[in-house]
């Protein structure tokens, strides 16, 4: 079977020099549910922007569902990559939420009924239908942050790629986005810094330290490990303990 994500040496520099990755390698199967973990500077925003090619490899390769990140690929690569901004209100820019909604399959060719399909089945996964004619900035953070997804949805991604989703949510929004999450038949990247969400999302957390991936394994056995959080500058919460399987 094909994977939905292929990443294979991948290295990249900025333009100032500035080494990011040093050859990240990892594959991602269909279906899985990914933490990306890591502390500041790690380079995960780095590898995310090679995802849908708004960065370019200086070395290696990112595959997507069998279909190489190429230039003459980009098209198909950025309706396959789904990705959802930190902040929502980068993501919504339309008048009403069905037009936000909207606004990817009708760039992409979707017109009348079809499209109408469309976007309401990508807010009814999000539970957001009934806000469909409200303009964004009239709804709560959380809520916004739900048609966000429910645009990237609409363009029936392979890979759905999320950053920092669970920031500034407060407990219900939260627990609202994982119940969202876990529903989707859809392979997810979430990129967090976040380890009780990634424990409670992902059954499968990646570590990427000093531009390569350091730890690939299971979530809570990775979390459980306090000498590799302590290497890699990640830490659980205070009083957070691991509960037993």
């Amino acid at each position: 079977m094909v994977n939905s994500l292929d990443v294979q040496q991948l290295a990249y520099a900025y333009p100032d020099g500035t080494q990011a990755l040093f050859g990240v390698d990892l594959s991602i199967a269909r279906g899985e549910r990914v933490a990306l973990l890591g502390p500041n500077g790690a380079g995960k925003t780095t590898l995310v922007m090679h995802l849908n090619g708004i960065l370019t490899a200086g070395h290696g390769s990112v595959t997507v569902a069998g279909t190489p990140v190429r230039k003459d690929t980009l098209k198909e690569i950025r309706q396959r990559v789904g990705l959802v901004f930190q902040d929502p209100d980068d993501q919504l820019f339309m008048p009403t939420v069905r037009d936000d909604v909207a606004f990817g399959p009708a760039n992409a060719g979707l017109r009348g009924e079809e499209l109408e399909r469309v976007v309401k089945d990508a807010l009814e996964r999000v539970g957001m239908l009934a806000a469909a004619d409200r303009p964004p900035h009239h709804l709560s953070f959380g809520q916004r942050r739900r048609v966000a997804v429910a645009t990237v949805l609409a363009m029936a991604p392979e890979i759905l790629v999320l950053d920092e989703p669970s920031s500034n949510l407060d407990p219900a929004a939260r627990r609202e986005l994982a119940e969202i999450l876990r529903s989707l038949d859809v392979t997810v990247l979430m990129v967090t810094h976040d380890l009780p969400y990634a424990l409670e999302l992902c059954e499968r957390s990646l570590i990427l330290s000093g531009g390569v991936i350091a730890a690939d394994g299971p979530t809570r056995e990775l979390l459980a490990d306090a000498d590799l959080l302590a290497r890699h500058r990640l830490e659980l919460p205070f009083g957070f303990a691991i509960p037993a399987i």
